[in-house]
């Protein structure tokens, strides 16, 4: 039977989503957690990686077991979890269901805070700046206009195309923090962070629209700014077809 596994994390004290030798991260957690419980080596196939330090309100993994996976193995699974980690449900799926080719879309939220907050140190980016929203949005609206996002992915990532259709895009304030919301079919490596980094420039005045239009344009990561730290950044949502 095959399972997808709903998780959420606080991704502070991890290398990452993947697992990677000699490093401690969200899928080498939760496979060591799943063969305690279930007594056999398990392996699992991620929906979404994100980098060192990003969270995830949503996110998953699929695996396939030859027993049910009921309720109570999701509450031992918990038990047995670091506290930053959660499993949120199991859901069986079609033994061809792959959690990383069948999602629809992927939403990503980057909380910026205005002020020094300790209760937001890990979640949030202090930038203590001014920033005209309205350029912002401005930026955000003419994403929808292009597919190819060359320009904000960074380099030595090993995909086919840097395509990526743009669903929403959009500056708004959440709970005291600004919030750069963005939702596609798929994201590059460190898109989200370069597409932040690099409108930050432009709400602080320091690039014109037509300058960040020219950057989309010229399909060169050089020219985008990645100095985006991670712990700003949320993967919300993942999006599946019903069955999930």
């Amino acid at each position: 039977m095959r399972y997808f596994l709903e998780v959420c994390y606080k991704g502070t004290k991890y290398a990452g989503f993947q697992t990677q030798q000699n490093a401690d991260t969200i899928q080498g957690q939760v496979e060591k957690a799943l063969s305690i419980i279930l007594r056999n080596p398990i392996s699992l196939t991620g929906s979404s990686r994100t980098d060192a330090g990003v969270h995830a309100l949503q996110n998953y993994f699929h695996f396939d077991v030859d027993i049910a996976f009921d309720l109570g193995l999701v509450y031992n699974l918990n038990a047995l979890l670091p506290f930053d980690i959660v499993v949120k449900a199991a859901t069986p799926v079609p033994s061809d269901s792959h959690c990383r080719f069948l999602a629809k879309s992927r939403q990503y939220e980057y909380f910026i805070t205005p002020v020094k907050d300790p209760f937001l140190t890990e979640t949030a980016w202090y930038y203590p700046f001014s920033l005209d929203i309205d350029l912002l949005n401005a930026a955000a609206k003419l994403l929808f206009n292009y597919t190819d996002f060359t320009s904000f992915s960074k380099r030595n990532t090993q995909v086919l195309t840097k395509q990526c259709s743009i669903i929403k895009s959009e500056w708004i304030r959440k709970n005291g923090s600004l919030v750069y919301r963005v939702e596609a079919n798929r994201f590059l490596r460190g898109m989200v962070r370069g597409l932040v980094g690099t409108m930050l420039l432009l709400g602080r005045k320091k690039i014109s629209l037509a300058d960040f239009e020219a950057i989309i344009v010229a399909k060169d990561c050089t020219k985008a700014n990645f100095a985006t730290p991670p712990h700003g950044l949320f993967l919300v949502k993942v999006e599946f077809p019903s069955i999930v």
